[in-house]
C-alpha cells in the first residue's frame, strides 16, 4: 500500500511541475497575477505531494529525526511531515527535523525545486514582459 502511495505522490508532484511549465497564458507585465497564483498553487501542491511521499515512506522506515547523534525519531504524523515538507521547500529546513534514510534524497530534490521554481517564475515573468 505504501509503495502505491509513493508512486502516486511522485506522479502528483511531476504533474504539478509540468502544469507550471507548459501553460503559457500569462499577462504581459513584470508581475502576473495569474502566474503568481499558479506558482502558489503549484508550490502548495508540490509541498503536499512531498508530505504524502514522506508519509508513505514512514511506513517502511524512519523518515525524520530530532538529532543525528541519538536518532530520536519524530512522530510520523501527516501534520509533522507536512510541516517538514513546507519548511524544506520554503527555507531548506530549520534544523528541528532532520531527514534520514531515503528521505534525504527526496529532501534534496524538494529543496532544489523550492529554489528553482520561484526563479523560473521570475524568469518567465520577465520574458513575457519583453514581448
Amino acid at each position: 500500500m505504501s509503495q502505491v502511495l509513493v508512486v502516486a505522490a511522485i506522479i502528483f508532484i511531476i504533474a504539478n511541475l509540468l502544469y507550471f511549465f507548459r501553460n503559457k497564458n500569462y499577462q504581459k507585465s513584470y508581475f502576473s497575477t495569474a502566474l503568481f497564483k499558479k506558482l502558489f498553487f503549484v508550490m502548495f501542491g508540490v509541498t503536499v505531494g512531498f508530505a504524502l511521499l514522506y508519509y508513505a515512506l514512514s511506513f517502511q522506515e524512519t523518515v525524520v529525526v530530532q538529532e543525528l547523534s541519538d536518532n530520536t525519531p519524530i512522530e510520523h504524523s501527516f501534520s509533522n511531515l507536512l510541516y517538514f515538507s513546507g519548511v524544506t521547500i520554503l527555507a531548506v529546513g530549520y534544523g528541528d527535523m532532520i531527514p534520514v534514510n531515503s528521505a534525504r534524497f527526496f529532501a534534496l530534490i524538494q529543496a532544489a525545486i523550492g529554489v528553482l521554481l520561484p526563479a523560473a517564475y521570475f524568469l518567465k515573468a520577465l520574458d513575457r514582459s519583453k514581448r
